[in-house]
């Protein structure tokens, strides 16, 4: 019978160590702070910010928002963005992307403090995942995978997992977490020979590749651990994953569902790290003061 590898699982053992990391912070007078920074009201961007506050609420981390017009400069971007980085109260900082087209994203991923930096958007913060270095944030999703497989106690060192997708946003960072934990990892991309074939192999398969349902039955094999980390809409209107859960479900021994399995995740990462931020502002506080 396949597990089905639920994100509210591990929401709910997430939360319960972080309340108490925000209560050993409070006694140092610490209120872990986050801001959101969005441009427009794009409807993904509305519906992440409205789980994102929820997540906040109920941990006890003071979240703010700061919502401004698509028209926007970038000059103006600039300037809010360096006023957070001095505002102490704030220990994360989250800007939604895409920006606006007139604003060029390379310019303001420098602009971010990386000390701020929760969803490791400053190349600083890129560099140091490459190198394995923990004081820096891991970009969420990433690690929102790898808190699954540690929750449901999936040993990936020395297993063979393929990753669907080369993007700095999973596939690159996901797959330096997974070889810091000894496993073996293959990247698939578009341009993969026999991918199909690639896939099967695997002992864990994860697709974020960002294309609905592209993972079929003929991918997968008996028992496989398949974690989905695409969110999509569908031909009827419908959210999915990159697997065909209805086909691939029945074969493997693990699957995540979307909704309800990494995504749901990927906000209390984002919460973790803010936690850390704060965590890691006090550690200065204290050797400065």
């Amino acid at each position: 019978m396949t597990v089905l590898m639920n994100g509210s699982e591990v929401v709910a053992a997430l939360k319960d160590r972080m309340i108490k990391e925000i209560e050993e912070l409070q006694v140092h007078e610490i209120n872990s702070g986050l801001a959101i920074i969005r441009l427009g009201d794009r409807p993904d961007d509305l519906a992440y910010e409205k789980g994102a506050l929820k997540r906040c609420e109920d941990i006890g981390i003071n979240c703010r928002v700061f919502a401004y017009g698509e028209t926007m400069t970038q000059k103006e971007l600039i300037r809010e963005i360096e006023k957070i980085n001095k505002n102490a109260l704030i220990h994360g900082i989250l800007l939604f992307r895409p920006l606006p087209a007139h604003i060029d994203e390379n310019v303001i991923k420098h602009v971010i403090s990386p000390d701020k930096d929760i969803d490791c958007l400053n190349p600083v913060n890129a560099a140091k995942v490459f190198e394995d270095d923990d004081s820096g944030f891991v970009p969420c999703t990433p690690e929102a995978v790898i808190d699954i497989l540690e929750h449901y106690k999936i040993d990936v060192c020395g297993k063979k997992v393929v990753i669907i997708g080369r993007s700095l946003v999973v596939g690159k960072p996901l797959s330096m977490l997974l070889l810091k934990k000894n496993a073996t990892v293959t990247i698939c991309h578009t341009r993969t020979k026999n991918l199909e074939e690639t896939c099967r192999n695997a002992e864990i398969l994860i697709a974020g590749a960002g294309k609905a349902k592209m993972v079929t039955g003929s991918h997968v094999s008996p028992g496989q651990i398949v974690i989905d980390v695409g969110i999509n809409v569908d031909d009827v209107g419908d959210l999915c994953g990159d697997v065909d859960y209805e086909k691939v479900e029945p074969v493997v021994g693990f699957i995540t569902p979307v909704p309800g399995g990494v995504g749901t995740v990927t906000t209390s990462v984002m919460a973790k790290h803010v936690i850390k931020a704060a965590k890691a502002a006090l550690y200065r506080q204290q050797t400065h003061s």
